[in-house]
């Protein structure tokens, strides 16, 4: 794992002015259930993106905060989290390309022992504040990975990823990485979710080799950032489970 740049030990007032020094940000209210969560968004982000673009150099990289956004897969992911039964003893899960943490959140409250991760730093800061904000920091905590070549010393029984099928170069080490990673155990499983139009078939050539895989397309309904209207999403959860279990790990 690499090293996170921001002092993450520090008190959520001192977190949210680190956060409010380089964006303008409010907390939102997500509601999944019975459950609320307070998530630190970025305020106008259409606004920030524009002026990003706009004093970028020609040629310039430019590192969009996509992570910040709170996508109807995720949403969709951390109401299929809460339908599962709570843990009766500890049951560990991590999340991948987690952005601002949603899924694992509400993982949380719902009882997991949750490690959430990404590989932007920025993207931690505001999931460290979000478990600070929420209080979960006892069920909840952050680690900066990229799944297409970090290795950590654990093996999780769930691992989610919302939107995580993007870049067609990782899909090879996504598998090995879940697989490196899951347990070995009949209850370990791993939970994706992304957006139905996303298509994803190399992923889906090479996953099957490793893992049963089972699928469930569900629609959802998003309102507009002002809420005057709502948008309806076709979004797919998948599940997939080990072929190669162990009865008991070793």
């Amino acid at each position: 794992m690499s090293s996170i740049k921001y002092p993450l030990h520090k008190s959520l007032k001192e977190l949210l002015e680190i956060a409010n020094s380089k964006f303008e940000t409010y907390f939102e209210p997500v509601k999944v259930g019975d459950h609320c969560l307070e998530i630190l968004q970025i305020k106008h982000m259409d606004q920030y993106i524009d002026k990003l673009v706009d004093e970028a150099s020609p040629g310039q990289k430019i590192e969009l905060p996509f992570w910040a956004k709170i996508w109807p897969a995720s949403v969709l992911l951390s109401y299929f989290i809460n339908s599962l039964q709570a843990p009766q003893e500890k049951t560990t899960l991590l999340e991948i390309g987690a952005g601002i943490g949603l899924c694992g959140l509400f993982a949380a409250l719902k009882g997991f022992d949750v490690v959430i991760s990404d590989y932007a730093d920025d993207a931690l800061l505001f999931t460290r504040i979000n478990i600070l904000k929420n209080n979960l920091q006892n069920k909840a905590e952050v680690a900066k990975i990229d799944f297409t070549r970090d290795r950590l010393n654990q093996k999780f029984d769930y691992i989610l990823g919302s939107e995580v099928l993007y870049q067609e170069e990782s899909y090879r080490p996504l598998v090995k990485f879940l697989l490196a990673h899951l347990k070995s155990t009949p209850r370990a499983e791993i939970i994706l979710a992304k957006d139905f139009r996303r298509g994803a078939k190399k992923f889906f050539r090479l996953a099957p080799k490793e893992f049963k895989i089972a699928e469930k397309t569900i629609g959802y309904r998003q309102e507009s950032e002002d809420r005057s209207q709502a948008e309806r999403f076709l979004c797919t959860i998948y599940r997939l489970h080990p072929r190669r279990v162990a009865a008991v790990e070793n």
